[in-house]
């Protein structure tokens, strides 16, 4: 059986995990001859409780034009080491991040792997919702690799 992936989705948060995995996305993309997918999904339910528990027009605004310009440094680091620009594309959704991710984005983009990092949220925060990379594995329509090592295969 070959293990040829085409379509790499990678979902990122900011965190360090996250932004291995999308290192490591990269070179497997690479190896591949694939298209990547880089995702971030704005859970806006967790700022519920801010602003008289109601986001605004201007929050919603900032939120994602800081997600679009997280996701342009990513894509700007990718193309300066060598990987083709027109071969990644990114996405900033609204939504619920588990099924977005596990579901909805797979379906839409018919990705055939997702990359994600082993944990993005503190262990408080894992114990409150459940971590999206457990729920991913679990409920996802596609392959999916936890990462948890670099490039080189080092710890996290």
């Amino acid at each position: 059986m070959e293990q040829d992936y085409k379509k790499i989705l990678v979902p990122v948060d900011g965190s360090k995990e996250a932004e291995m995995a999308f290192h490591k996305a990269v070179t497997v993309a690479q190896m591949n001859g694939g298209h990547l997918d880089v995702l971030t999904v704005l859970d806006t339910k967790q700022f519920i409780g801010l602003h008289g528990g109601m986001l605004n027009g201007d929050v919603i605004y900032q939120l994602s034009e800081d997600a679009q310009k997280y996701l342009n440094e990513l894509k700007e680091a990718a193309v300066k080491d060598g990987f083709p620009e027109d071969q990644l594309d990114i996405h900033v959704r609204f939504g619920e991040p588990k099924t977005v991710i596990s579901q909805e984005f797979v379906e839409e983009y018919e990705n055939d792997l997702i990359m994600i990092g082993s944990t993005g949220m503190n262990a408080v925060t894992r114990l409150l919702v459940g971590s999206v990379s457990e729920y991913v594995t679990r409920n996802a329509r596609t392959d999916v690799i936890i990462v948890r090592t670099d490039v080189e295969n080092k710890k996290i």
